[in-house]
């Protein structure tokens, strides 16, 4: 399902810590550093984009998923030290069912527990339940990448479980069993969001 005409088309979202704009081509540049100097960062990806060639080849593919209106990437610009920190995105967008997904997130080393991804997730749950309207918002991940459930877990998503042997990594031979988490649109506004605001 595709995001229909009243998904907006240039979103931009931002508060006093980060900026979030809508992913381009050019941006390569923008992110190419971490892209060649931090291949750790992309151990649980399932479309890793470690080098220039993975990188482009990712972001192409961000790009035109979002002309297709099937996702919408972001890049992630922290204010404090003026440099561009990573990218994540909506995705599997199912308005009329009213639920999105939001992942793809990654932040080159630097930006890792300083709190910059707290910030996204407020500006980003926010949008999705306030101006999209969305009932729910889920989010996935490796079942072993403990560092993404904790931060997950820390912003209040809750565990639904697990699905087993659920597809393939990059590594083809390896299939990964992935956790599924959510935020629910009653739960954002009786207390996560503020419970979220309170650690900004």
């Amino acid at each position: 399902m595709s995001i229909n005409s009243s998904f907006p088309q240039n979103i931009i979202l931002e508060d006093d810590f980060v900026l979030l704009r809508p992913l381009q081509e050019f941006d390569v540049d923008n992110l190419l550093e971490i892209a060649i100097n931090e291949p750790e960062t992309w151990q649980y990806s399932l479309v890793p984009a470690h080098g220039k060639e993975n990188l482009t080849k990712y972001i192409q593919h961000a790009v035109k998923s979002r002309e297709n209106k099937t996702e919408f990437p972001f890049i992630v610009f922290d204010k404090k030290s003026g440099k561009y920190a990573g990218s994540t995105r909506f995705y599997d967008i199912q308005l009329p069912f009213k639920t999105l997904q939001l992942g793809y997130t990654w932040y080159g080393k630097d930006f890792r527990g300083t709190g910059l991804n707290k910030h996204c997730k407020f500006l980003l749950l926010q949008f999705a339940f306030e101006t999209l309207g969305m009932e729910r918002v889920e989010f996935r991940a490796d079942n072993n990448n403990e560092r993404s459930i904790a931060a997950m877990k820390s912003i209040g998503c809750q565990v639904e479980g697990v699905l087993r042997n659920h597809m393939p990594t990059f590594e083809s031979e390896v299939r990964r069993d992935s956790i599924i988490l959510s935020i629910l649109r009653n739960e954002w506004f009786d207390s996560v969001k503020e419970n979220l605001k309170s650690k900004l």
